[in-house]
């Protein structure tokens, strides 16, 4: 029979022995552990994504000017021309008046309404919008597909140009002839053949008002880098962007004549610019007058 110290002291061997079995056992599968990551790397973890940038800010929506005509003077005119076109040059107005049987080209005294000169027009036609390039006149037809060409200082016609579909205005802006069919497109031409313009810069100019596009265009003045436009069978002239064909200003013309005179009277349609005074003239269809106007803010 084993003595009791001596029992205890072979307890506390064989429990030191266990105790040093596990950890070994530990380091064992420690070591077996590290050894299947090394021969197996996990892959590289990606980096975050970055954050989606913030949409920029939306451009402010242009703002189109609110305008009304400032009246400087009052002058008399025809009130039996139908009056289609309208430009100033050296001092005079011409004026192109339409109506079948009635057309007619005219050169016009400013202050006193009297027709200095006129050109007839064939019975065949009806003539529309007005523009100058150089010494020639050019004066449009309404369904007749002709340009009818005319020397400035005589009225004497001198030629003629063929074009398709409706003419209605016509300006000239140093460069390009811009011509108006009751759309809300505007044609370029060249003006020495009157033939559309190709390529750059050429064809047709979109016109559009907030994004929407407008229709009726007609009588045209070309003034810098904008085009005035009458809309037809309103009160309302337009300052286009010749670049863009974006509306940039809205004219309020209305109001001009008393309801006496607009009972006998026909729709607003006439803008011619004068570069010496920096004004404007502006008249309609078998309107008694003629004003002179600048245009301002509300």
């Amino acid at each position: 029979m084993a003595k009791r110290g001596e029992g205890e002291s072979r307890a506390g061997g064989r429990t030191r022995t266990w105790v040093w079995a596990f950890r070994g056992a530990a380091l064992i599968v420690a070591a077996a552990a590290v050894a299947l990551l090394l021969a197996h790397p996990r892959p590289p973890v990606p980096p975050p994504a970055p954050a989606a940038a913030s949409p920029a800010p939306a451009a402010p929506a242009a703002i189109i000017e609110r305008l009304v005509p400032k009246v400087l003077a009052v002058h008399p005119h025809d009130p039996t021309c139908y009056t289609q076109g309208l430009l100033w040059q050296g001092g005079a107005l011409y004026e192109s008046c339409g109506q079948y049987g009635q057309s007619s080209l005219r050169r016009v005294d400013p202050a006193s309404g009297e027709v200095r000169q006129r050109a007839a027009v064939p019975d065949a036609d009806f003539a529309e919008g007005l523009a100058l390039v150089g010494e020639k006149l050019l004066q449009l037809t309404w369904r007749e597909g002709v340009a009818l060409v005319y020397d400035r200082k005589s009225l004497a016609k001198t030629g003629q140009f063929p074009y398709t579909g409706e003419g209605w205005g016509l300006c000239y802006d140093g460069k390009r002839l811009v011509m108006s069919d009751g759309s809300d497109r505007l044609t370029l031409r060249d003006p020495q053949t009157f033939a559309v313009i190709t390529g750059s810069g050429g064809g047709e100019l979109k016109v559009t008002r907030e994004g929407v596009p407008v229709e009726r265009l007609n009588e045209l003045e070309c003034v810098g880098a904008a085009i005035y436009a009458n809309v037809w069978q309103t009160d309302e002239i337009l300052k286009i962007d010749a670049a863009t064909g974006r509306v940039e200003a809205s004219i309020d013309a209305s109001g001009l004549l008393s309801p006496q005179e607009r009972a006998k009277a026909d729709v607003l349609n006439g803008i011619a610019w004068n570069p010496e005074t920096r004004r404007f003239w502006i008249t309609g269809k078998d309107w008694p007058k003629m004003f002179e106007v600048e245009f301002v803010g509300r």
